[in-house]
């Protein structure tokens, strides 16, 4: 988990693309050595990369490890999860994909009953496991160690085995053409499939997504019916679920 710091340290080179030793130890009030120490702790769990003096935001070649990603906007991904969960009502089913977010919302929709949730998320379905009134089905396919994700054509041939009302997807970032783009091919292509198999598709993004880029396009925002988010603070992205029709619920109010 990270430090309240290294979270702001995070959150300002998210801000300002760039951090400066000299400049962070100044503002925090803490020795250079303390500053290089979070820098070099960042760098490790890849949210950030080394440069002289300082470091920059982590690569897009490669996605943050999950733990840290947890920890990231972790009071925001609870809220959308929340206004996720909202939009989906009792005895309906569900696709649930990979991602931290979309965990938030398989979280707040506990409170639901008769669901029938299909997911290639192991986080999902331990969560929602206990639930009495929640069904559960898990894809078959190789589980990816990392974060419990299950992936291959082994879970896309069974997900296109259904058809349900909704669909609970992330994205690693959103460009402002409103490419959703994610960092692993496989799960991309599970992804795709749930897309394709639901007549409902609410993608879960934080704002820290706009700020992020990733190598592989998912597909793009008009392809979602409902996007939930903390904030949107891209107009371009506005101007997209606007012409698409798709809706646009923020957490909080925009900057």
């Amino acid at each position: 988990m990270l430090t309240e710091r290294q979270t702001r340290i995070v959150e300002t080179a998210k801000r300002e693309g760039t951090v400066l030793v000299d400049a962070l130890a100044t503002r925090f009030e803490v020795s250079v050595q303390t500053i290089r120490k979070d820098l070099n702790e960042l760098c490790d769990q890849r949210l950030l990369s080394r440069i002289h003096g300082g470091a920059v935001l982590g690569s897009g070649a490669e996605n943050v490890d999950y733990e840290a990603r947890r920890a990231i906007a972790s009071t925001e991904k609870a809220a959308i999860g929340r206004a996720a969960a909202d939009l989906v009502p009792d005895r309906s089913s569900l696709f649930i994909n990979i991602g931290t977010t979309t965990e938030a919302a398989a979280q707040a929709l506990s409170q639901h009953s008769g669901l029938l949730v299909i997911t290639n998320n192991l986080n999902v379905a331990n969560a929602m496991r206990s639930n009495p009134r929640v069904e559960v089905i898990v894809a078959g396919g190789m589980i990816r160690r990392t974060d419990g994700g299950i992936v291959g054509e082994s879970a896309i041939d069974f997900i296109a085995q259904f058809k349900v009302d909704f669909a609970i997807v992330g994205a690693s970032a959103i460009d402002p053409d409103g490419a959703l783009l994610d960092f692993d091919y496989r799960e991309v292509r599970v992804a795709q499939a749930i897309i394709a198999n639901a007549r409902h598709v609410i993608l879960v993004a934080d704002a820290g997504k706009f700020e992020r880029t990733a190598p592989v396009r998912i597909g793009h925002l008009s392809q979602v019916h409902s996007f939930v988010t903390d904030r949107c603070p891209s107009q371009a992205v506005r101007d997209i679920c606007r012409q698409a029709g798709v809706r646009l619920v923020e957490t909080t109010s925009p900057i």
